[in-house]
């Protein structure tokens, strides 16, 4: 199984906003698309001492690569647009791909 990280901080003066709509828009968003069979969202504990904001991971896991790539393909770019546009400068983001050994 096949995990995609999405690594993001999002600034205290939309926190609360972000994290509603993250559970309630965009997150069930994504798992709409089919592409993922589970997800979950984690709040990071661990932080550097100057890092201001809240640091979440989100994991949306999924059976094979190819079920990744048509997520990439056909409907990351319009997912992650609407959350650019939404929280424009208020977060900083990564993504990463793990896989479960």
């Amino acid at each position: 199984m096949l995990i995609y990280n999405v690594t993001i901080n999002i600034d205290e003066s939309v926190h609360q906003d972000w994290l509603h709509w993250m559970k309630t828009i965009h997150i069930p968003d994504v798992m709409n698309t089919g592409c993922f069979k589970e997800n979950r969202i984690c709040k990071v504990l661990s932080t550097q001492e100057d890092e201001v904001g809240h640091t979440y991971a989100i994991q949306y896991f999924c059976l094979d690569k190819e079920m990744l790539d048509s997520y990439q393909k056909e409907h990351a770019p319009k997912l992650q647009k609407a959350h650019l546009e939404r929280y424009d400068g208020k977060f900083v983001a990564f993504r990463t791909l793990l896989e479960e050994v």
